[in-house]
C-alpha cells in the first residue's frame, strides 16, 4: 500500500489542545518534526514530509469529512491511499489498530469522513486512549466497567501518559513505513 496522505483528526481550538481527542493532531506534529504547516483555503493545513503529505483539518472534529474530501481533491488522490489517525476509547492506552475499510464505530470524525466520501475505503490508525482501571496493580481489567468515551476524550493528557502515547506513535510510524517499503498492509 502506498500511503500518500496521513490525516490526523482533532479540534482546532486551544481549548482542545493537549486533550485525548486531539491525538491525531499530536501524531501529525510528532511526524512533521519541525516541517512547517501550510494553510490552505480548503479547510485543512498540510506539511510535506517525504514520503507523505501530513494533513490537519481546520474544521471541528465532527466535520472532518469536509476537510478530508477537500484534501483528497487538492492532492488528486483516492481514499485508499490515505491513513486517518485518531483517538479510540475502545483500545487501551499503549495499543493501536491499523485497519482498512471499517465503519466509524461511534467516532464522529470518522463518521463524517465516511459520509462525505460515500465509502469507508481508507486506512485508519486507531490510537488507544483508555487506561486500564486499577492499572497500578498491574492486573488486566475488563473494558466493560468504564466511563463513556465522551467523559474521557476532552480530558488533558497527563505527563505520565505521554511516554506510552509517543511510544505508540513510533510504532504506528514504523508500521506505516513498513507498509510502503513492502507494498503491503
Amino acid at each position: 500500500m502506498k500511503f500518500k496522505l496521513i490525516v490526523g483528526l482533532g479540534n482546532p481550538s486551544t481549548e482542545h489542545s493537549g486533550t485525548w481527542h486531539n491525538v491525531g493532531f499530536l501524531y501529525i506534529d510528532h511526524l512533521r518534526r519541525g516541517a512547517r504547516m501550510k494553510k490552505t483555503e480548503k479547510q485543512f493545513e498540510y506539511a510535506a514530509r517525504a514520503p507523505f503529505v501530513l494533513i490537519k483539518p481546520t474544521t471541528w472534529m465532527n466535520e472532518s469529512g469536509k476537510a478530508v474530501a477537500a484534501a483528497l481533491r487538492y492532492f488528486k488522490t483516492k481514499p485508499d491511499t490515505m491513513l486517518v489517525v485518531h483517538d479510540d476509547a475502545d483500545i487501551l492506552l499503549g495499543n493501536y489498530r491499523l485497519q482498512f475499510g471499517r465503519g466509524a464505530a461511534g467516532h464522529r470524525g470518522v463518521a463524517s469522513i465516511i459520509s462525505h466520501l460515500g465509502n469507508h475505503n481508507f486506512w485508519r490508525a486507531r490510537i488507544g486512549i483508555r487506561k486500564k482501571p486499577g492499572a497500578a496493580d498491574g492486573q488486566m481489567h475488563s473494558l466493560r466497567k468504564r466511563s463513556p468515551a465522551s467523559a474521557l476524550v476532552l480530558k488533558k493528557i497527563h505527563e505520565t501518559d505521554k511516554p506510552s502515547l509517543y511510544g505508540v506513535f513510533e510504532e504506528v510510524a514504523n508500521a506505516t513505513l513498513n507498509c510502503i517499503e513492502n507494498d503491503s498492509p
